[in-house]
């Protein structure tokens, strides 16, 4: 006799009372005994009026979201809608989530912390409306009339807007068995802004048999053994070798395929993939049943029952879904707990289940399109049925093995590594299966599948434990984790690790959407050094429009427009602006924004956006910053003027401006020795040295008079603004940089990085680790000083690295690089916190304010040496040749900067790169350089790595 659905397992059935409802369209209303908050808010947009039926809906999930607020302990949203927001452009970030609040919860209240009213929540489609792209012919923009927004510390408000905010990050819940599921699946289709799904990505996602082989085969993830039959699919799967655990079988139709099914559920059931497994699972799988849960349970032996099981599923068969055969996986055994160890008595006889475990675990897309495992937690269960998400109490993994029986932290710490390479390595197939979609069959140009949870069950193989891949998801792992922060919550556990990932990719795509297509006047191309800046310009997607004075520059073939403009005399920057200004008029370049990351062309950019009216700090600021001397004279004369305590002054240190030796003369009699001399407008440490008395600085003077005349002598150190020099008093302490970003004099971002002991006299840069060593308030102390300083000068527009020393006294300013730091500072930011500090100087150059990720989650510590010709000419020509550090750097064994492309020694002499490893400790960082440096030949007597990572320690 043939099952029947009815006779196969699935959820409990709804109420007779839930059943009416869900007839007419609406949801039982939350109890009134839990209403504590208003309920007569406007709910209706007025520009698009909802049904009956969507009004419910709506209010439904208001209320849900109000009472979800008050179990968190959180403030009842505050209606704001009598006064409609405005002042919202084209350039704000607008990330927008469209569905339910319990499953983007963790989400929006991270969003409301690293953009406070940014996040926005839509209770309804109707909330939202579609409008031709001005940017993009054949794709929408998505505009927002009226939202919940979220703020710092989970406060909400309801707000309307007038006139409507432009999306720049849509999400929602675009899987089946949504009520809104559909309309947020249209809403994403073919938008000219990012989206992190679509209802084509959904499908493809919710369909268990395609990404049970994408982990088979591609991420090479233990599934259980699978037997799929498939009706009509659009997207065809590869062959299956033996070696993999999935096969499929394409049915012609649903009649007259009784011989058929037969014979593979026997070749399946009597297979050696089925031997260890005494158990099989028949389930469906498509959009259809997403969340269904029907499955039956069979002993393996009972062919005919299995059979039975999958006809009755293929008379509802649809195109695009399966119906699949698994085994079903015992948990692994493991001794539970003795009576001592549980706390009770041992006279206690009561009998104990097997448990199971399953786990879940959260992965994003991190920057570069790499997965990320954020978050992993686990339900507990018994192990003879199935364990579901929302039938679990979820909790840490540690608690649930350990429970299970497992205390050995060694080997929960492995366990852990496996769940992090198996989940990123399916994120990782998955990912790869999308990119080869066409635009179409993604929903659109832009949309992408930003997190997944992925659900393992732990087995064990010829004793051995097991991670088994049950299925990936959407949403389910990421409601359960939040969960689990939610309970966290209560004691006082840091919440947000789920979401922190996700919102930051949300933060990047949005902002990297608004960059797109921004014409940029850059000044200087530079060295080396900034061939990064054109590669990220090109994969942001800006039209850089480039001024540079040599004609067969490298950059001049990777920019939309090259100028040949001759700039090197920059004490004639006043004309050289003029003329820059009117050829870019001449040329009719519509620009956004204009900035320089090159030290010599500083000052000649801010005059350019003066005269444009860009934006960018004075002229007067750069001036002042570019000149060493005059940076610190500046500060100083600030004592007196009753600015905030503590002054920007106390920063200064005392210093003198050296044209001849008469200043000279004059400073040595005023300063305290040691000192340090310096070119006034150098860069890169070259011709610095520490001077003991009057008559070592007469003669360093008059050797940097002879050799360093202008910038044929060493071309891009700052000699096109002349050779003067400045006699400063030397301060001890440590070294550190303080990367800012500043947006209309606020400090959006700030990035502290330790430099190792220099090479006395010439102080020339050794080593660095990021993050700093320092302790919170000592770093604090850095950063203040940092931002005081650039105050101070009048900078308030842009990227600047601070350089400064600190002392027992606190910090003390050595200079201001008014640009974004050089070197690897951009590539160590970016790889610690997710930040680039080249695409916020952009933004910032550009008129948009930056929204970088929190400092305080570094991802790794980063520990690296410079490498000198003059050290390192032998090892840089066989043991560290570039081709072998680069090939290191490809497979992740260290990090390269590569500084310089030429291996000549000079006596004024630059990095020619950097080598860094990174880890999750520094002191691990510092063990793994260390080793690297011995094995290359980096190391020796005469540039011991042991002295200059002692800093770290």
């Amino acid at each position: 006799m043939m099952l029947s659905l009815d006779q196969i397992h699935t959820e409990p059935s709804p109420t007779p009372k839930e059943l009416d409802w869900a007839e007419q369209g609406f949801l039982p209303p939350l109890s009134p005994l839990r209403c504590a908050w208003r309920r007569d808010v406007p709910l209706d947009c007025k520009i698009c009026p909802e049904d009956a039926q969507a009004r419910a809906w709506t209010a439904y999930y208001y209320d849900l979201l109000q009472c979800t607020l008050q179990q968190e302990g959180l403030p009842e949203t505050v209606d704001l809608t009598k006064e409609p927001r405005t002042g919202f452009g084209p350039s704000d970030i607008t990330i927008c989530v469209l569905g339910s609040p319990t499953s983007y919860l963790s989400v929006l209240l991270e969003g409301g912390n690293q953009c406070p009213g940014n996040m926005l929540l839509c209770l309804s489609p109707a909330w939202l409306s579609k409008a031709p792209s001005e940017s993009h012919p054949g794709e929408s923009s998505l505009l927002i009339f009226k939202a919940v927004t979220f703020d710092l510390g989970g406060r909400t408000t309801l707000e309307e807007f007038a006139p409507p905010r432009r999306v720049t990050y849509f999400t929602g819940c675009f899987g089946p068995c949504k009520v809104q599921g559909q309309s947020a699946a249209e809403l994403a289709r073919d938008l000219d802004c990012p989206t992190g799904g679509s209802g084509e990505l959904a499908r493809l996602l919710e369909d268990k048999l395609l990404t049970r082989q994408l982990m088979d085969q591609q991420a090479r993830v233990a599934v259980p053994p699978t037997l799929a039959f498939t009706f009509k699919r659009p997207l065809p799967l590869r062959s299956v070798t033996e070696e993999q655990r999935v096969r499929m079988v394409e049915l012609s139709g649903r009649e007259g395929q009784d011989n058929l099914l037969q014979e593979e559920i026997t070749a399946f059931l009597q297979g050696g993939a089925m031997e260890p497994y005494s158990q099989v699972v028949v389930k469906p799988s498509g959009w259809r049943w997403s969340g269904a849960q029907a499955v039956s349970f069979h002993d393996k032996r009972e062919q005919g029952c299995v059979l039975q099981a999958v006809l009755a599923f293929l008379e509802t068969l649809e195109e695009e879904e399966s119906i699949l055969l698994e085994a079903f996986i015992p948990t692994a055994h493991v001794v539970q707990p003795g009576p001592s160890d549980m706390n009770t008595s041992p006279c206690n006889t009561s009998p104990r289940s097997n448990l199971a475990v399953r786990i879940c675990a959260v992965v994003c897309r991190s920057r570069k399109d790499q997965p990320l495992l954020s978050k992993v937690v686990c339900g507990v269960g018994r192990a003879d049925k199935p364990l579901k998400h929302q039938a679990t109490v979820p909790q840490t993994l540690e608690s649930s093995l350990q429970q299970w029986g497992l205390k050995d932290e060694a080997q929960i710490a492995a366990i852990h590594a496996q769940i992090k390479q198996k989940a990123e390595a399916a994120m990782k197939a998955f990912m790869d299966m999308e990119a080869g979609l066409s635009a179409e069959q993604r929903g659109g140009r832009r949309a992408q599948t930003d997190i997944i949870g992925v659900d393992f069950l732990l087995s064990s193989e010829e004793q051995v434990l097991q991670l088994v891949a049950l299925e990936m998801n959407s949403q389910l792992c990421l409601e359960t984790c939040s969960v689990f922060e939610s309970m966290g919550r209560v004691v006082g556990a840091p919440a947000g690790e789920a979401a922190r990932p996700l919102v930051e990719t949300m933060l990047r795509r949005a902002q990297c959407h608004l960059m797109e297509g921004k014409h940029v006047l850059v000044i200087g191309a530079g060295g080396v050094s900034k061939k990064f800046v054109w590669e990220a310009a090109r994969d942001y997607g800006l039209k850089i429009h480039l001024v540079e004075s040599d004609p067969n520059h490298f950059a001049s073939q990777l920019v939309q427009t090259f100028i040949h403009y001759d700039t090197t005399d920059h004490k004639r920057d006043e004309e050289h602006a003029q003329r820059l200004v009117g050829l870019v008029r001449e040329r009719g370049l519509h620009l956004d924004g204009c900035l320089s990351y090159w030290d010599d062309c500083m000052v000649l950019t801010a005059l350019v956006c003066e005269g444009l009216g860009l934006r960018c700090s004075s002229p007067t600021a750069m001036r002042v910053a570019k000149q060493k001397s005059r940076t610190h004279l500046h500060l100083l004369r600030r004592r007196k003027e009753g600015a905030r305590w503590p002054s920007a002054a106390l920063y200064a240190v005392p210093c003198c401006h050296l044209e001849s030796h008469a200043d000279v003369e004059r400073a040595a009699s005023h300063l305290s020795f040691p000192g340090v001399m310096k070119l006034e407008y150098g860069a890169g440490a070259v011709g610095v040295k520490l001077v003991e008395d009057a008559q070592q600085c007469h003669l360093h003077f008059d050797k940097i008079s002879r050799d360093l005349r202008d910038d044929s002598d060493h071309p891009g150190i700052g000699l096109g603004w002349g050779n003067t020099m400045l006699l400063m008093e030397y301060v001890s302490g440590t070294e550190h940089d303080v990367d800012l970003v500043v947006y209309e004099g606020r400090m959006l971002g700030a990035f502290v990085s330790d430099n190792g002991p220099t090479r006395v006299p010439n102080f020339t840069e050794t080593a660095a680790c990021m993050p700093t060593c320092l302790s919170p308030d000592r770093e604090a102390q850095l950063i203040r000083a940092a931002y005081q300083c650039c105050l101070g000068c009048g900078l308030t527009d842009g990227v600047f690295n601070v350089e400064l020393k600190l002392t027992a006294a606190g910090p003390k300013l050595i200079e201001i690089n008014p640009r974004m730091g050089g070197f690897y500072l951009r590539d160590w930011i970016q790889e610690i916190y997710g930040a680039d500090i080249m695409l916020a100087s952009v933004m910032v150059a550009c008129g948009v304010a930056p929204l970088l990720p929190a400092r305080s989650h570094p991802r790794t510590h980063l520990v690296g040496v410079m490498c000198l010709v003059s050290q390192h000419l032998q090892a840089l020509k066989s043991t560290a040749s570039l081709e072998t550090l680069q090939a290191l750097h490809e497979r992740g064994v260290v990090r390269l900067n590569l500084l310089d492309d030429e291996l000549v020694s000079t006596e004024y002499e630059e990095p020619y790169c950097n080598v860094a490893c990174a880890s999750s400790s520094r002191r691990e960082a510092c063990l793994k350089l260390l080793g690297i440096c011995q094995v290359l030949g980096i190391d020796s007597p005469h540039y011991p790595v042991t002295h200059f990572l002692s800093h770290f320690k």
